[in-house]
Protein backbone atom coordinates (compact mmCIF):
# COMPACT_ATOMS: atom_id res chain seq x y z
CA UNK A 1 0.00 0.00 0.00
CA UNK A 2 1.45 3.56 -1.03
CA UNK A 3 0.12 6.54 1.32
CA UNK A 4 1.27 9.70 0.63
CA UNK A 5 -0.58 11.89 3.39
CA UNK A 6 -2.30 9.73 5.85
CA UNK A 7 -3.16 6.60 7.10
CA UNK A 8 -6.72 5.81 8.79
CA UNK A 9 -9.15 3.15 9.27
CA UNK A 10 -12.17 2.05 7.28
CA UNK A 11 -15.71 2.61 8.88
CA UNK A 12 -15.79 -1.49 8.37
CA UNK A 13 -13.25 -4.10 7.24
CA UNK A 14 -12.84 -4.95 3.47
CA UNK A 15 -14.40 -8.14 2.26
CA UNK A 16 -11.98 -11.37 2.00
CA UNK A 17 -9.88 -10.67 -0.97
CA UNK A 18 -10.14 -6.88 -1.09
CA UNK A 19 -7.28 -4.63 -0.04
CA UNK A 20 -5.90 -1.02 0.16
CA UNK A 21 -3.90 -0.03 -2.49
CA UNK A 22 -3.18 3.85 -1.86
CA UNK A 23 -4.93 5.68 1.14
CA UNK A 24 -3.88 9.83 1.38
CA UNK A 25 -5.74 12.76 1.61
CA UNK A 26 -6.23 16.41 -0.51
CA UNK A 27 -3.67 19.39 0.60
CA UNK A 28 -5.67 22.02 2.50
CA UNK A 29 -3.40 24.49 0.55
CA UNK A 30 -4.50 23.20 -2.70
CA UNK A 31 -8.18 23.02 -1.56
CA UNK A 32 -8.05 26.49 -0.41
CA UNK A 33 -6.82 27.59 -4.24
CA UNK A 34 -9.15 25.04 -6.35
CA UNK A 35 -12.17 24.10 -4.39
CA UNK A 36 -12.30 27.55 -1.86
CA UNK A 37 -11.20 30.09 -4.77
CA UNK A 38 -9.15 32.37 -2.23
CA UNK A 39 -7.29 34.14 -5.37
CA UNK A 40 -10.83 34.79 -6.97
CA UNK A 41 -12.36 35.98 -3.46
CA UNK A 42 -9.00 37.93 -3.45
CA UNK A 43 -9.63 39.64 -7.16
CA UNK A 44 -12.99 39.71 -6.27
CA UNK A 45 -12.28 42.55 -3.20
CA UNK A 46 -9.18 44.06 -5.33
CA UNK A 47 -12.28 45.03 -8.21
CA UNK A 48 -14.35 46.04 -6.02
CA UNK A 49 -12.10 48.13 -3.96
CA UNK A 50 -9.99 49.95 -7.38
CA UNK A 51 -14.04 50.20 -8.67
CA UNK A 52 -14.68 52.28 -5.25
CA UNK A 53 -11.65 54.60 -5.59
CA UNK A 54 -12.18 55.36 -9.18
CA UNK A 55 -15.66 56.13 -8.22
CA UNK A 56 -14.99 58.91 -5.62
CA UNK A 57 -12.15 59.87 -8.27
CA UNK A 58 -14.71 61.07 -11.24
CA UNK A 59 -17.08 62.83 -8.35
CA UNK A 60 -14.19 64.95 -7.45
CA UNK A 61 -12.97 63.44 -4.33
CA UNK A 62 -9.11 63.75 -3.38
CA UNK A 63 -6.39 60.83 -4.04
CA UNK A 64 -6.04 60.38 -0.40
CA UNK A 65 -9.67 59.97 0.52
CA UNK A 66 -9.98 57.84 -2.65
CA UNK A 67 -7.45 55.41 -1.68
CA UNK A 68 -8.36 55.67 2.18
CA UNK A 69 -11.97 54.64 1.04
CA UNK A 70 -10.55 51.31 -1.45
CA UNK A 71 -8.53 50.44 1.79
CA UNK A 72 -11.71 49.46 4.03
CA UNK A 73 -12.16 46.38 1.85
CA UNK A 74 -8.27 45.03 2.68
CA UNK A 75 -9.85 44.07 5.95
CA UNK A 76 -12.94 42.41 4.87
CA UNK A 77 -10.81 40.36 2.43
CA UNK A 78 -8.36 39.21 4.74
CA UNK A 79 -11.42 37.89 6.79
CA UNK A 80 -13.13 36.09 4.01
CA UNK A 81 -9.57 34.68 3.10
CA UNK A 82 -9.09 33.67 6.53
CA UNK A 83 -12.01 32.18 6.81
CA UNK A 84 -12.06 30.11 4.02
CA UNK A 85 -8.71 28.93 4.63
CA UNK A 86 -10.30 27.83 7.80
CA UNK A 87 -12.35 25.74 6.22
CA UNK A 88 -10.01 24.33 3.73
CA UNK A 89 -7.69 23.08 6.86
CA UNK A 90 -10.51 21.56 8.09
CA UNK A 91 -11.95 19.78 5.11
CA UNK A 92 -8.26 18.24 4.72
CA UNK A 93 -8.13 17.18 8.20
CA UNK A 94 -11.35 15.50 7.34
CA UNK A 95 -10.54 13.22 4.42
CA UNK A 96 -9.50 10.47 3.89
CA UNK A 97 -9.58 8.78 0.06
CA UNK A 98 -8.89 5.27 -0.29
CA UNK A 99 -8.41 3.37 -3.64
CA UNK A 100 -8.97 -0.19 -2.89
CA UNK A 101 -8.74 -3.25 -5.39
CA UNK A 102 -12.66 -2.95 -5.92
CA UNK A 103 -13.73 0.60 -5.40
CA UNK A 104 -12.57 4.26 -4.44
CA UNK A 105 -14.01 5.21 -0.86
CA UNK A 106 -14.36 8.64 0.12
CA UNK A 107 -14.35 9.28 3.67
CA UNK A 108 -15.66 13.10 3.91
CA UNK A 109 -17.37 15.81 6.00
CA UNK A 110 -16.45 18.44 8.32
CA UNK A 111 -19.79 18.64 10.25
CA UNK A 112 -21.49 15.57 8.95
CA UNK A 113 -19.23 12.76 8.13
CA UNK A 114 -20.37 10.74 4.94
CA UNK A 115 -18.85 7.52 3.87
CA UNK A 116 -18.78 6.58 0.10
CA UNK A 117 -18.27 3.72 -1.89
CA UNK A 118 -17.71 3.91 -5.32
CA UNK A 119 -17.33 -0.03 -6.99
CA UNK A 120 -14.93 -0.01 -9.59
CA UNK A 121 -17.84 -1.33 -12.19
CA UNK A 122 -19.67 2.06 -11.50
CA UNK A 123 -16.94 4.07 -12.55
CA UNK A 124 -16.80 4.94 -16.65
CA UNK A 125 -13.69 6.80 -16.39
CA UNK A 126 -10.88 8.57 -14.47
CA UNK A 127 -9.06 11.43 -15.52
CA UNK A 128 -6.02 13.45 -13.84
CA UNK A 129 -6.12 17.25 -13.68
CA UNK A 130 -2.26 17.96 -13.24
CA UNK A 131 -0.81 21.62 -10.97
CA UNK A 132 2.43 23.02 -11.50
CA UNK A 133 3.84 20.72 -8.87
CA UNK A 134 3.13 16.91 -8.34
CA UNK A 135 -0.02 17.38 -6.97
CA UNK A 136 -3.55 17.42 -8.91
CA UNK A 137 -6.91 16.14 -9.05
CA UNK A 138 -8.69 13.04 -10.09
CA UNK A 139 -12.41 13.07 -11.25
CA UNK A 140 -14.23 9.79 -11.88
CA UNK A 141 -17.02 10.04 -14.44
CA UNK A 142 -20.29 7.42 -13.24
CA UNK A 143 -21.58 5.17 -15.84
CA UNK A 144 -25.22 6.15 -17.03
CA UNK A 145 -27.67 5.34 -14.25
CA UNK A 146 -25.53 6.59 -11.37
CA UNK A 147 -25.69 9.83 -9.49
CA UNK A 148 -24.20 11.40 -6.57
CA UNK A 149 -25.63 14.76 -4.89
CA UNK A 150 -23.59 17.41 -5.38
CA UNK A 151 -24.21 18.90 -1.93
CA UNK A 152 -23.00 15.89 -0.31
CA UNK A 153 -19.92 15.57 -2.70
CA UNK A 154 -18.61 19.23 -2.65
CA UNK A 155 -15.94 19.99 -1.94
CA UNK A 156 -14.61 16.68 -3.66
CA UNK A 157 -16.73 17.25 -6.55
CA UNK A 158 -15.36 18.55 -10.27
CA UNK A 159 -16.58 21.75 -11.00
CA UNK A 160 -19.31 22.95 -12.76
CA UNK A 161 -20.99 19.48 -13.25
CA UNK A 162 -24.37 19.71 -11.47
CA UNK A 163 -26.38 17.76 -13.54
CA UNK A 164 -24.55 14.82 -13.39
CA UNK A 165 -21.51 15.80 -10.58
CA UNK A 166 -18.68 13.73 -11.05
CA UNK A 167 -16.56 12.69 -7.28
CA UNK A 168 -12.92 14.06 -7.34
CA UNK A 169 -10.07 13.62 -5.52
CA UNK A 170 -9.13 16.81 -4.74
CA UNK A 171 -5.34 18.59 -4.46
CA UNK A 172 -3.79 14.74 -4.49
CA UNK A 173 0.06 14.87 -3.52
CA UNK A 174 1.65 13.05 -6.02
CA UNK A 175 -1.20 13.06 -8.26
CA UNK A 176 0.27 10.90 -11.25
CA UNK A 177 1.28 8.44 -9.49
CA UNK A 178 -1.95 7.61 -7.53
CA UNK A 179 -3.49 8.53 -11.26
CA UNK A 180 -1.58 5.16 -12.29
CA UNK A 181 -2.68 3.40 -9.32
CA UNK A 182 -5.90 3.55 -10.15
CA UNK A 183 -5.85 3.22 -13.64
CA UNK A 184 -3.74 -0.24 -13.22
CA UNK A 185 -6.37 -1.34 -10.74
CA UNK A 186 -9.06 -0.56 -13.07
CA UNK A 187 -7.31 -2.59 -16.03
CA UNK A 188 -6.82 -5.25 -13.57
CA UNK A 189 -10.32 -5.77 -12.99
CA UNK A 190 -11.52 -5.16 -16.24
CA UNK A 191 -14.85 -4.03 -17.50
CA UNK A 192 -16.48 -7.93 -18.02
CA UNK A 193 -14.99 -8.56 -14.42
CA UNK A 194 -16.03 -5.47 -12.51
CA UNK A 195 -18.72 -6.38 -9.82
CA UNK A 196 -21.19 -3.85 -11.64
CA UNK A 197 -24.10 -5.53 -9.75
CA UNK A 198 -22.92 -3.67 -6.53
CA UNK A 199 -24.18 -0.08 -6.47
CA UNK A 200 -22.29 3.28 -5.28
CA UNK A 201 -23.32 3.79 -1.82
CA UNK A 202 -23.55 6.41 0.93
CA UNK A 203 -23.52 6.10 4.36
CA UNK A 204 -23.67 8.95 7.04
CA UNK A 205 -21.78 8.93 10.30
CA UNK A 206 -23.87 6.94 12.75
CA UNK A 207 -26.41 5.20 10.60
CA UNK A 208 -26.86 1.99 11.30
CA UNK A 209 -24.62 -0.59 9.60
CA UNK A 210 -27.33 -1.52 7.16
CA UNK A 211 -28.74 1.93 6.45
CA UNK A 212 -26.51 2.44 2.86
CA UNK A 213 -28.57 4.58 0.40
CA UNK A 214 -27.60 4.33 -3.31
CA UNK A 215 -26.13 7.59 -4.41
CA UNK A 216 -28.69 9.55 -5.93
CA UNK A 217 -31.81 7.96 -4.42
Amino acid sequence: MSNTTRQEPLPEPLPEGECILWQGAPGWAGLARGAFRIWHVAAYFGVLGLWRAVALLVDGAPLASAITTALWFVPLALACIGILLVLAWLSSRATTYTITSRRVILQIGVALPITMNIPFGKIGAAALRPYGDDTGDIPLTLVAGERMPYWALWPHARPWRFTQPEPMLRAIPDAAAVAGILADALAATGPSTRDSGVPASTTWAGAPEHAHQRLGS
